[in-house]
C-alpha cells in the first residue's frame, strides 16, 4: 500500500521505517529537513510540503499524521482537509482528545474526507516490537487501511474499537490504567 506519513519524530519516523520494512511505499513530510533526509535514506519518498505529499499519492489517498495533540493537529487536519478530495482518508495516530477527534471527524466528513482516530502505543520500541493500535471511525475505512495496521502492530496488536472518537478514548483509558499501575508500583 502507498501511504503518506506526516510527522517524523521518534514515533512517526520509526513507524515509517516499520512500514517500509513490511513492503509499503511511504511518502513523508515533516517541517524538519533533517527528518525528511533521514526518512529518505531509509527508503521513503520525501515531500517538501503537504501539497507535494498529497499530489504524490494515488486516489483514494491515505495519510497518517503523527503530530502533537492540540493546535498542530488542528492545523494539519485543516490543511489536509483542504488538499484532499472526497474519498480520501486521514489517520490521526497522535494522542488527541477523543472529543476533539469526534469534532475533527465531523468537520472532515463535510468535505467527504474520512478520519480514523488511532490511539498508538509502543513508543520508541515499536519499531522492533510493533505498536498497539486502537482505531475508531467508520468501519469501511478501517477495513481499507487494515494492511497498514497489520504492518505496524505485532500479531493481535490492533483492533477496531468503534465509531469516531473511540480509538483515542480507548488510548486515554489505557494511559489511566498504565499510570495507575506505575504509581502503585512506586
Amino acid at each position: 500500500m502507498k501511504i503518506g506519513m506526516v510527522g517524523l519524530g521518534r514515533m512517526g519516523g520509526n513507524m515509517t521505517v516499520r512500514l517500509l520494512r513490511k513492503g509499503h511505499e511511504v511518502v513523508v513530510f515533516d517541517p524538519s529537513d533533517d527528518a525528511r533526509i533521514r526518512a529518505g535514506e531509509a527508503g521513503a519518498k520525501p515531500a517538501a510540503s503537504l501539497e507535494e505529499l498529497v499530489s504524490s499519492l494515488d486516489p483514494p489517498r491515505t495519510v497518517w499524521i503523527m503530530v502533537p495533540a492540540g493546535p498542530i493537529t488542528d492545523q494539519t487536519l485543516d490543511r489536509l482537509g483542504g488538499l484532499m478530495p472526497e474519498g480520501d482518508l486521514i489517520i490521526d495516530g497522535g494522542n488527541s482528545n477523543w472529543k476533539e477527534s469526534i469534532a475533527h471527524g465531523e468537520q472532515l466528513q463535510t468535505k467527504g474526507v474520512a478520519l480514523l482516530d488511532c490511539g498508538t502505543s509502543g513508543g520508541i520500541w515499536g519499531l522492533e516490537n510493533g505498536y498497539c493500535l486502537m482505531v475508531g471511525g467508520r468501519r469501511e475505512m478501517f477495513d481499507r487501511a487494515e494492511p497498514v495496521f497489520r504492518a505496524l502492530a505485532p500479531p493481535g496488536g490492533y483492533a477496531y474499537v468503534g465509531r469516531s472518537g473511540a480509538g483515542h478514548f480507548v488510548k486515554m483509558v489505557h494511559y489511566g490504567i498504565e499510570y495507575g499501575l506505575l504509581t502503585s508500583y512506586g
